[in-house]
């Protein structure tokens, strides 16, 4: 049992409501917010992202990602990796040393849904693309979904990866995505 102070009115709040997607689609959006947070497990850190879709239909709506910068699967790293310089690439932030130098530039991105499995609803998969590769696919960025489409689950017919060598843990105070060595 809680026993609030004064009574609560829920007549003067609104409720919370449903967190729905964001359609599949191409979309203009600026990382607003990250933070480097521990995994369930305790054992790595993620850097997690909140992107704002900044025109179109969708404008002010919330996208979220999260990178596996410390883990002890290298492959998982290295998609976090490849990812991060991705983001670096679409800002032109070819060097970065706090994730907040990535804040506030406008970017392209492009959004699927992945679908509900293991109890947890569908979710937004978010690559990041290049002004090159923004420029090459044409149109308007910022264009929103027209036609959402669900990203196909995917499957590999290639032959097992070996298991991975852990990832060392950087020392406190330096960059995550920065490899040792």
């Amino acid at each position: 049992m809680a026993q609030f102070d004064t009574a609560f009115d829920a007549n003067s709040v609104d409720p919370a409501t449903a967190y729905e997607v964001l359609p599949a689609g191409r979309y203009q959006a600026q990382i607003i917010e990250s933070d480097l947070r521990v995994t369930k497990d305790g054992m790595g850190q993620y850097l997690w992202l909140m992107l704002d879709i900044l025109e179109g239909a969708y404008q002010g709506r919330k996208v979220f990602d999260q990178l596996n910068l410390i883990n002890r699967n290298a492959q998982t790293v290295e998609i976090a990796q490849r990812t991060l310089s991705a983001i670096c690439h679409a800002t032109g932030k070819m060097q970065v040393s706090d994730s907040e130098d990535l804040h506030l530039i406008p970017l392209t991105i492009v959004v699927t849904i992945d679908p509900a499995k293991n109890g947890f609803g569908e979710r937004n998969r978010i690559r990041y693309l290049t002004p090159e590769a923004a420029a090459k696919s044409g149109g308007n960025p910022a264009s929103g979904a027209r036609r959402p489409q669900r990203s196909a689950p995917q499957t590999s017919s290639a032959s097992p990866t070996p298991t991975p060598t852990p990832t060392p843990t950087p020392r406190p105070g330096s960059a995550p995505w920065k490899r040792p060595g």
